[in-house]
């Protein structure tokens, strides 16, 4: 294998898809190209744009080949998505968008199939959120479906197999509380017997198991050679965690940010997870068990911001914390550690100023996140990565309402590209890496941690 200096990642986030190069040495983003991940309303139901994507993916890698040279690829893409492949290998029907609402007019049917969270570590989530609902769904609602399907495979190697022909699922998204998964067994649920789906699930692979070379008429439309090494891909919060399982030993977690806020704890305490909290078990790189909570994080933050600059003063964080103005969950009640609870706010909303309502958003969203390392028994520093690494006013709440260190990555915008092209680093999978990458943020200001009481305290009464 020769050496690989830049990997070209295919990033399919639920908001935004990106083609990112990354320089494996400095493990920083040298060139990136997005695009919206926009929904498709149908027919038949709503659907993710997959040849747009696929068009826009092909095109990006070209150009930055051109400007910086690739000499391996990798993708990440989110969770609780599922492609149905026909005996052609085509789309056996659209993926459906994880959003639509429409397996839950199927939700006590599907109950009834569905396993235990004690067998799966799969939550019992809303809309499509469960793979497995989905595909009960589109069963459902297609009779002529089940023999269509050939093949079902998880979402990244879905591209990894538009690249080389390949098929494959891969544990971290089939961990991804698709209901489809055991993770303390390393196998298939009862699920997908009852399913129908048995012989029909893709060959199960690792996240860094090498799956080119690429397909001759891919290799020429993106100006590639056709021996180049593509890695099987990633769930995209775990790859925000897997430079870690490289690199440090625990307990710590990982505070992976986006349009989702996922905690996955590595050496925590032992807890019992809550399903109704939207607790669940993912499934790292290496196949283990790994306790996780999470919350749409971001889009809270873009449903209390709108169009509002998220800037604030120091005399705006003074006016939150004196008074103390805070906003409590949930602001979007179907997910989370408050899920089906309306948010609210302790004051006349109308009267705050823009850079108030960014400064106590700031601190509901790290309270929300300290809530989810709660549940999951976290120990240890806690690791961010993603956007909002860079508030430091979630930061400063984090470490407060904790009480522990909080790090943050200054490698990249987002952890997800750095950690999908290091599964094409061998060196960095032999031994942990000696770089300092990171820098620190630590608070002092007991203000903070009054503030955190007093809205654990409101939330719990």
């Amino acid at each position: 294998m020769a050496t690989i200096h830049h990997v070209g990642v295919i990033d399919i986030g639920k908001t935004n898809a990106k083609v990112a190069v990354v320089d494996l040495e400095n493990r920083a983003e040298i060139g990136v190209l997005t695009r919206p991940n926009k929904v498709l309303p149908g027919p038949p139901y709503p659907h993710y744009d997959i040849d747009g994507h696929w068009d826009f993916i092909c095109n990006a890698l070209k150009k930055l080949n051109l400007d910086h040279g690739i000499d391996a690829l990798s993708v990440t893409a989110h969770g609780a998505s599922a492609v149905l492949l026909d005996k052609k290998g085509q789309l056996a029907a659209p993926v459906i968008d994880y959003e639509f609402d429409g397996p839950d007019e199927l939700a006590s049917e599907y109950d009834a199939i569905r396993p235990a969270f004690t067998e799966t570590g799969s939550p019992r989530l809303r809309m499509g959120l469960n793979v497995g609902a989905q595909i009960h769904w589109q069963l459902s609602n297609d009779p002529t479906l089940h023999d269509r399907i050939a093949t079902v495979l998880t979402y990244p190697q879905y591209w990894t197999y538009r690249l080389t022909g390949k098929l494959a699922n891969e544990v971290t998204s089939l961990g991804c509380h698709t209901d489809l998964w055991c993770p303390q067994v390393a196998g298939f649920s009862s699920l997908v017997t009852k399913l129908g789906l048995s012989a029909r699930m893709a060959p199960v692979k690792r996240a860094a198991d090498l799956m080119g070379p690429l397909l001759p008429e891919v290799a020429r439309k993106i100006g590639m050679p056709a021996d180049l090494e593509v890695a099987c891909g990633i769930h995209d919060s775990n790859a925000s965690l897997y430079p870690y399982l490289l690199e440090r030993h625990p307990p710590f977690s990982v505070i992976s940010t986006g349009t989702w806020v996922i905690t996955l704890a590595i050496g925590g305490v032992g807890v019992t997870l809550d399903p109704n909290r939207d607790t669940l078990i993912n499934v790292n790189a290496h196949g283990d068990p790994v306790p996780s909570a999470r919350f749409m994080g971001g889009r809270e933050f873009d449903l209390v911001m709108g169009k509002r600059k998220g800037l604030c003063t120091a005399q705006d964080v003074e006016h939150v914390l004196a008074r103390p103005i805070m906003l409590f969950p949930a602001v979007d009640p179907r997910s989370g550690p408050f899920q089906g609870k309306t948010h609210c706010w302790n004051t006349e909303e109308t009267n705050l100023s823009d850079g108030e309502r960014y400064a106590a958003l700031s601190f509901y969203l790290a309270l929300m996140t300290a809530e989810c390392l709660k549940m999951t028994g976290a120990r240890g520093p806690s690791l961010v990565e993603g956007p909002f690494a860079r508030n430091s006013f979630y930061l400063d709440m984090l470490a407060a309402a904790t009480g522990r260190l909080v790090e943050t990555s200054s490698d990249s915008s987002t952890g997800t590209s750095i950690g999908a092209a290091l599964l094409l680093d061998k060196k960095a999978t032999a031994q942990a890496s000696k770089s300092e990458r990171s820098h620190k943020e630590e608070t002092s200001d007991s203000r903070l941690s009054d503030y955190a009481g007093e809205w654990k305290s409101a939330v719990r009464g």
